[in-house]
C-alpha cells in the first residue's frame, strides 16, 4: 500500500498540481523543491494553505545524490517530475540538461534501488518521439532526438528502463503530451498568448505556426500520474498521457484570442523559430493503453475539452496578482 510519496520538481507547473491532486486523494506528500536562497517553494507558494500545511517541504538539489536520497527516506514511491524542460535553452546550454535531466534521473534510480521504495514512476516527454511518423502516436513509436532537449529525456528514459530491466526495479514511464493550465512557464506556446493578449496586446509574436500539438489540461496529466501510482503489474510499462486531438499552432492562438474576446494578427518572430531539422512537425497521442490499463479517464478531451482548458487557464493568467509573475514582452527561453 503506497501512503508517502515523493514528488520531485514539485515547485514546477505539472509538479505543484500533482502535489494538490495527491492531497486531495489522501496521500501523504513530500515535496522535493531547488534550494535557493530565497527560500521560494516556486508554485507551491501559490496554492492554497490548507493544502499546503499538510505538504512536506525539502529543499535540495535534483543533481545532488545525497540530497535525492535523503530526501526518500520514508517514502513508498517516488514520481519524479524534476527535469530542465525548455527546447531553446538547450541549444546553447545542454550540459546543464544532461545533468539535469540524465544525471538527476540517475539520482533518483540509485537511491530508490538501495531503499527499496515501491514504485518509480519516471516522466517522459512526447518531444521524445520527434515529429510523427505516423498517427496516433502510441508507445512503440520509434524516438528521435531532434534537440538536446528531447535527447536527454530519450536518454534518461532508456536510464529508467534499464533499472526495471537489469535490476528488476518497479519502475513506469509516464509521457505527457503538452501539457497546459495555470501556472504553466511562459516559455510554453498557450502561456505566451494568453499572456501577450493579457497585457494588451493584439499583434502576437509567435514562432512556427504550421505544427501541430495534441494538448492536455494539467488535471488531467496530474490523474494521469495518480492513475500509475495506484495500478498494479506495470513495471516496465510506458504510458502515453494525450487528449487524442491535435490543433495547430495557428489555430490555437486564434481559438485563445476567440475566447478572449479580441481579434489579434500573427506575427512570425524569427527568434522563436527552431532551427529547421529541429522542428517537431506533428504530435497526436494514442492514450489508449492508460486509459485500459491504469483505468485513467481524461476530462478535457476534443475540441470542446480544448476550450473548455484554455477559458480557465485565461482567467488564471489575467488575474494581475498571477500575470505580475510574467514578461511578456519578453522572449522567455
Amino acid at each position: 500500500m503506497i501512503k508517502k510519496v515523493l514528488v520531485t520538481g514539485a515547485d514546477g507547473f505539472i509538479g505543484s498540481h500533482l502535489c494538490e491532486q495527491l492531497i486531495k486523494q489522501g496521500f501523504l506528500v513530500k515535496a522535493f523543491v531547488f534550494y535557493n536562497s530565497f527560500n521560494s517553494w516556486g508554485w507551491l507558494d501559490s496554492v492554497d494553505s490548507q493544502v499546503l500545511k499538510q505538504i512536506e517541504i525539502f529543499q535540495g538539489d535534483i543533481r545532488d545524490p545525497n540530497g535525492v536520497r535523503e530526501a526518500l527516506k520514508g517514502c513508498d514511491a517516488v514520481l519524479h517530475l524534476a527535469a530542465l524542460i525548455a527546447i531553446p535553452f538547450s541549444y546553447h546550454s545542454p550540459d546543464s540538461y544532461i545533468d539535469t535531466n540524465i544525471k538527476g534521473t540517475l539520482n533518483v534510480l540509485q537511491a530508490a534501488r538501495d531503499l527499496g521504495i515501491q514504485k518509480v514512476i519516471h516522466t517522459s516527454t512526447s518531444e521524445v518521439y520527434g515529429t510523427a511518423k505516423y498517427v496516433p502516436i502510441d508507445e512503440v513509436h520509434p524516438v528521435l532526438g531532434q534537440s538536446p532537449y528531447s535527447a536527454t529525456k530519450i536518454a534518461a528514459d532508456q536510464l529508467a528502463y534499464s533499472f526495471f530491466a537489469a535490476f528488476q526495479q518497479p519502475v513506469t514511464i509516464v509521457r505527457p503530451f503538452n501539457t497546459y493550465g495555470p501556472r504553466q512557464s511562459a516559455r510554453a506556446i498557450i502561456p505566451t498568448i494568453i499572456t501577450q493578449i493579457a497585457a494588451g496586446n493584439r499583434q502576437i509574436k509567435l514562432g512556427a505556426l504550421h505544427p501541430t500539438r495534441d494538448f492536455s489540461f494539467v488535471t488531467d496529466t496530474a490523474n494521469g500520474f495518480i492513475a500509475a501510482l495506484r495500478a498494479t503489474n506495470i513495471a516496465g510499462e510506458i504510458f502515453n498521457l494525450g487528449s487524442e486531438f491535435e490543433i495547430s499552432m495557428q489555430d490555437t492562438a486564434l481559438m485563445i484570442a476567440q475566447v478572449m474576446g479580441v481579434d489579434i494578427e500573427i506575427v512570425t518572430d524569427a527568434q522563436r523559430l527552431r532551427p529547421a531539422e529541429s522542428e517537431v512537425e506533428r504530435l497526436f497521442a494514442n492514450h489508449q493503453k492508460a486509459r485500459h490499463r491504469l483505468q485513467w479517464q481524461p476530462e478535457y478531451l476534443g475540441l470542446d475539452g480544448f476550450k473548455k482548458g484554455i477559458a480557465m487557464t485565461a482567467e488564471w493568467f489575467v488575474n494581475s496578482e498571477n500575470l505580475k509573475h510574467y514578461k511578456p514582452q519578453m522572449y522567455n527561453l
